[in-house]
């Protein structure tokens, strides 16, 4: 599995008091933040919760017989409620309330099961939050299928049921400072402003986990000192160490022209950030190019950010 990169972000709050000055002036935007919860849908990764909902437990890919009946997967949680409707890349996400260790996670991915006409796999994901084996996710192949009903099964006493939407995909060029969204068949061009040099945004697929019409962001949560302490509105959210594409009124000038922000992808007040969280649903993605790091699996939902050949070398099953 992929880990965070070297060094993380760590090497940004170090670089904190040498480039205070410079980051005062910069755009308000987190690598953490705290959600208030209006207007939130959704639920977080890491077991956690999100702006607003609630968690339940999961399904798989790839069966084998078990030896003995399925029991009731106890502790389990999963990220998608019953009847939701998500976006073409949203992960199956199911956590434990307590590590699951590496001679069981064989016994416990046959005991999940999803009813879908997809190809996928489960994997064991190394969460931000979690123990290792205390998190495993079903990805499929490619991107859901528009349209699919889905049935997942934890055991003998968890069922789900959810359906994949119309199919939205947002890709974010740092270098050009613009975001193109494609969704069900159209196309439209967005400036953006995305993290300065030094407080760059991830780069990679990234999969919307919830979204909230303000959430509470600030700097001292990830070694920024002063720089920002505020509501920031139209918050979708990407990783679970908090990146943020929110409205941010500094994008009403460098949107398009300049990467200013701590991190985040910043979007115009003139309605451009609103138009984005209204059409937005969990699941839906975010696709970073151009910048540098890469976001870890475990970040968030990165699991797009491994090759089919990766993701299934992550299941216990052989």
């Amino acid at each position: 599995m992929t880990t965070e990169p070297r060094g993380g972000r760590g090497r940004f709050a170090r670089a904190w008091s040498a480039a205070a000055v410079c980051a005062l002036a910069l755009t308000g935007c987190s690598a953490q933040a705290v959600a208030d919860g209006s207007g939130g849908t959704g639920a977080g990764p890491g077991g956690g919760p999100a702006a607003t909902g609630t968690a339940g437990p999961t399904g798989e890919a790839r069966p084998k017989p078990s030896a003995t009946p399925p029991k009731s997967l106890t502790g389990a949680h999963i990220n998608i409620t019953d009847g939701q409707t998500v976006g073409v890349g949203m992960p199956i996400s199911v956590t434990f309330d307590h590590p699951i260790p590496v001679a069981e996670r064989a016994d416990v991915e046959r005991q999940l099961k999803v009813t879908a006409d997809v190809e996928g796999s489960w994997g064991w994901v190394r969460d931000r939050n979690l123990a290792d084996g205390g998190r495993v996710d079903f990805r499929p192949r490619a991107y859901w299928k528009p349209g699919t009903a889905v049935t997942v099964r934890a055991g003998a006493g968890i069922t789900r049921h959810f359906t994949v939407g119309r199919s939205l995909v947002a890709t974010v060029d740092v270098r050009t400072h613009f975001m193109t969204v494609e969704k069900a068949g159209s196309s439209r061009r967005v400036p953006i402003t995305a993290g300065a040099p030094g407080m760059d945004t991830w780069n990679g697929t990234m999969v919307v986990s919830d979204k909230a019409t303000k959430v509470f962001m600030n700097s001292r949560s990830v070694g920024y000192g002063d720089a920002y302490a505020g509501y920031y509105y139209y918050a979708v959210h990407l990783t679970t160490s908090g990146t943020y594409l929110h409205q941010n009124p500094k994008a009403n000038t460098y949107g398009g022209r300049q990467n200013v922000t701590h991190g985040c992808v910043g979007l115009a007040t003139d309605g451009t950030a609103k138009r984005f969280y209204d059409e937005v649903i969990p699941g839906d993605i975010v696709k970073v190019d151009g910048s540098r790091d890469t976001v870890a699996v475990g970040n968030g939902y990165g699991d797009w950010n491994l090759s089919w050949d990766q993701w299934r070398a992550a299941s216990a099953l052989d």
